[in-house]
């Protein structure tokens, strides 16, 4: 009786913690406007940037708001349907409610703007989000998941003006170009506890 509690203990444990409800990857929540990370990101080239546009000074990202969308959608579109939210939200000034994908322990401590300027490129954390319709979860943004890149930052490297290149990829010896871009960049992420938990 004891073996059979046990092993189904150690059943649920790794069912759980190495489940992807437990680490949500593959987490891709229906959003208020089916809004195409493809079609903007991939296809039309939009940087990153533009639509979060806090991701270099700050912890978050940022959601945009209906005006960015606006911008492009005054004359772009500017009867489908799909985007009758997008045009009350901007008439109105009441923001859409955009459901969070990738989501950060409330007890963890992340800046992307630390992380951004430093030379690690969105696709290292969001995967390739330039080919995704709706944007899901691909990393599991797990405590051993982080520190696996703080402990050996240089893989995940790129050059400043590269952030947002989601299909970048090194000319020669990336192992080589993340030692160098470590030293360029001063990196050196904390390991201990307080780096994250503040």
């Amino acid at each position: 009786m004891a073996t059979a509690i046990v092993a189904g203990v150690a059943i649920f444990v790794i069912w759980f913690w190495f489940s992807p409800k437990h680490t949500e990857v593959g987490y891709a929540p229906t959003q208020p406007v089916a809004y195409s990370h493809k079609l903007h990101a991939g296809d039309l080239g939009i940087d990153c940037r533009y639509c979060h546009v806090a991701v270099e000074k700050g912890p978050k990202a940022s959601v945009p708001s209906a005006d960015i969308c606006m911008n492009c959608h005054t004359v772009v579109k500017h009867d489908s349907p799909k985007l009758a939210l997008v045009r009350e939200s901007y008439a109105n000034g009441t923001p859409i409610e955009w459901i969070k994908v990738h989501k950060v322990a409330d007890f963890a401590y992340f800046s992307h703007a630390q992380h951004v300027n430093k030379g690690v490129g969105c696709v290292e954390c969001h995967g390739r989000v330039d080919q995704m319709e709706t944007v899901r979860v691909s990393e599991p943004l797990s405590m051993s998941w982080c520190l696996d890149c703080h402990r050996n930052p240089g893989p995940h490297l790129r050059p400043k003006d590269q952030i947002t290149n989601m299909g970048w990829a090194p000319e020669g010896d990336r192992e080589q170009l993340g030692q160098e871009l470590v030293e360029k960049y001063h990196v050196s992420p904390p390991t201990d506890c307080s780096g994250c938990h503040r």
